[in-house]
């Protein structure tokens, strides 16, 4: 079996994540778990991708550190959980510095985990 480059960054920072005991505080509920069976993963990727070019992308994302609600939204959740709900958790987490507009490559990584995550979370 081949492991990709990709596999292996998300299972780093996956594993991180683990060891951090970050992604164990947060779950998907009931509702956030009917929202993603109804719409299915491809509409998720979308709407993850939106969130992170539009709030975290950015150089310095305005209300940065304020920017990512704990609740509403299955995405927001795994933000949280994922260490990608603000530019010091991406930069701990990521390790992508602060003040630098992410890259395309970047923000698929970031949605990448952030599915992963939920994936697990929904089965």
């Amino acid at each position: 079996m081949v492991v990709s480059k990709q596999s292996k960054e998300i299972a780093s920072i996956r594993a991180k994540l683990d060891s951090d005991g970050r992604s164990s505080k947060f779950t998907l509920g009931e509702a956030e778990v009917e929202y993603i069976q109804s719409r299915g993963i491809d509409i998720l990727r979308l709407h993850a991708t939106d969130f992170i070019q539009k709030r975290i992308a950015p150089a310095e994302p305005k209300n940065d550190g304020h920017q990512t609600p704990t609740k509403g939204h299955p995405v927001f959740i795994a933000q949280h959980a994922c260490g990608c709900n603000d530019r010091d958790a991406v930069e701990s987490f990521f390790s992508l510095k602060k003040g630098k507009e992410l890259s395309e490559k970047e923000v698929t990584l970031i949605v990448d985990v952030l599915i992963s995550w939920m994936h697990d979370q929904f089965g």
